[in-house]
C-alpha cells in the first residue's frame, strides 16, 4: 500500500518513518511550508542555532521515545528554567521555595516555607488552582500573590480571554512547586539535539521510501483523488493538519491562538541572564528568547525574539495552541466523528489532527503508537 504523510512536521516525520522501516512501504510527504521539521525548525544565523517558532526544549520520561530520537541525533544536557520578572524582581517559575526567597522579605519567606512543608508533601506539585483553596491567612496570601502576578495576566495574555473562559486542564498545567528544584522540567531525560531540530527531523525522514515534497499543499484535486484513493484501499493517509481544513471547514472554523515573533540581532555577548525570560505583569509581549543559551554556542553577537501572542486568523497566520474549552472541543469532536463516519484509511494526528496541545514526545509516542496498531 502506498502512504500519503501530509505534514513534515515531528508526527509525520516519525510516522514516515516508522512506516518505511516496519513496513517497508512507500511514503509521500507533503509539507505546505518551504522547510521540513514544522513548529520545531529551527536555522543557523552568525553562528546561533536559531529557533523560528520560539523555543522548544526537548523532556520526556519516556525510554522508548527517548530511543527513538536518540538513533538520530545526539542531545546536550540542557536543562531548562524559566526567569519571570515580578515586580521588577527576577525569580524563577513555576513558583518554588527558592522563588518565595527572591521575591519576599526572609521573616515572611521562612514563615511561608515552614507553613507550606507542614501542610504539603516536599517535592510535590499543586496546581494553581487547587492551591487557590487555603484556609491559612498567610498561604492565602501566597496563592493569591502567585495568581495575580504570574499566572493571570500572562494567560490573559495567551489565550486573549479571562481565565475563567478556559478549560482547568490550563491551570492543570500551571503549579506551585513545594521543593528546591527551580527547573521548568523534571523528566529523566532532557535536551537540545546538538545540530539542532532540522537535522533531526531531515535524519528521521532520509529513507530510500520517503519521497518529501515541500511548498505543497493538500488541497483541491490532489486532496479530493487522495481521498477517494483511500475509500478503495489504495492509499493510507496520515494526516497531521487540522482537521477542520481536512473537512472544508464543514462545520466551522476551529478557534486557536496565534504568534508574532519580533526577532532582533544584538551586538553584545547576552542580552539578558537566561534562555527565556517572561514577563507575566509587564509589556505586551509574554517572554524573551535569547537562542544562543540552549547550545552554549559562543558568539560576539546575540540574537533575541519577542513572542506576541495574537488571534488566530484563517490564511492569515499559523495555527499554534488549540483553546482547549467545552464549545472548541465540542466542534473537535464533531469533526472526528464525521470523519471516523465518512473516511477509511484517513488518520489524523498531531497537535493539529488532534486539536490537543502536545509536548514533542507526546507526538513521537502517539506516532508511535499508531503504527503499532497498524
Amino acid at each position: 500500500m502506498k502512504n500519503i504523510v501530509v505534514g513534515a512536521g515531528i508526527s509525520g516525520a516519525v510516522v514516515a518513518n516508522l512506516l518505511a522501516e516496519k513496513l517497508s512501504e512507500e511514503i509521500t510527504v507533503l509539507e505546505q511550508r518551504v522547510h521540513i521539521a514544522g513548529n520545531c525548525f529551527d536555522y543557523k544565523e552568525d553562528g546561533i542555532t536559531v529557533q523560528k517558532y520560539g523555543a522548544h526544549i526537548f523532556h520526556t520520561d519516556n525510554i522508548e521515545v527517548w530511543k527513538f530520537l536518540r538513533r538520530y541525533t545526539d542531545f546536550n544536557q540542557y536543562m531548562h528554567k524559566v526567569v519571570a520578572v515580578i515586580d521588577g524582581i527576577h525569580t524563577t517559575i513555576p513558583f518554588s521555595i527558592p522563588s518565595i526567597y527572591s521575591t519576599f522579605p526572609p521573616s515572611l519567606a521562612q514563615k511561608l516555607e515552614r507553613k507550606l512543608l507542614e501542610k504539603y508533601t516536599y517535592g510535590s506539585k499543586v496546581p494553581i488552582s487547587d492551591f487557590l483553596q487555603q484556609d491559612d491567612e498567610d498561604l492565602r496570601f501566597l496563592a493569591n500573590f502567585v495568581y495575580d502576578k504570574i499566572f493571570k495576566d500572562y494567560t490573559a495574555k495567551q489565550w486573549g480571554v479571562k481565565v475563567s473562559e478556559l478549560s482547568s486542564k490550563v491551570s492543570s498545567r500551571v503549579p506551585v512547586n513545594i521543593s528546591m528544584d527551580q527547573r521548568y522540567f523534571t523528566d529523566k531525560y532532557q535536551g537540545i539535539p546538538v545540530n539542532g531540530y532540522t537535522e533531526m527531523i531531515q535524519r528521521i525522514l532520509d529513507h530510500k521510501l520517503i519521497s518529501v515534497k515541500l511548498n505543497s499543499c493538500f488541497s483541491g484535486d490532489l486532496k479530493s483523488e487522495l481521498l477517494k484513493d483511500s475509500q478503495k484501499g489504495l492509499v493510507r493517509i496520515f494526516y497531521t493538519g487540522s482537521i477542520d481544513e481536512l473537512l472544508d471547514y464543514k462545520y466551522g472554523v476551529l478557534p486557536y491562538r496565534s504568534l508574532k515573533f519580533e526577532f532582533s540581532k544584538v551586538n553584545r555577548d547576552f542580552y539578558q541572564e537566561n534562555s527565556v525570560v517572561n514577563y507575566p505583569c509587564n509589556y505586551d509581549f509574554t517572554r524573551i528568547h535569547e537562542f544562543k543559551y540552549f547550545l552554549s554556542e559562543q558568539t560576539p553577537s546575540t540574537i533575541i525574539a519577542k513572542e506576541y501572542p495574537i488571534e488566530y486568523k484563517l490564511g492569515e497566520n499559523e495555527r499554534y495552541y488549540p483553546i482547549d474549552n467545552h464549545s472548541n472541543n465540542s466542534l473537535y469532536q464533531r469533526y472526528k466523528e464525521h470523519l471516523q463516519a465518512t473516511f477509511t484509511n484517513v488518520f489524523v494526528l498531531g497537535r493539529l489532527g488532534d486539536y490537543h496541545y502536545y509536548d514533542m514526545d507526546d507526538s513521537v509516542e502517539k506516532a508511535l503508537n499508531l503504527i503499532h496498531s497498524i
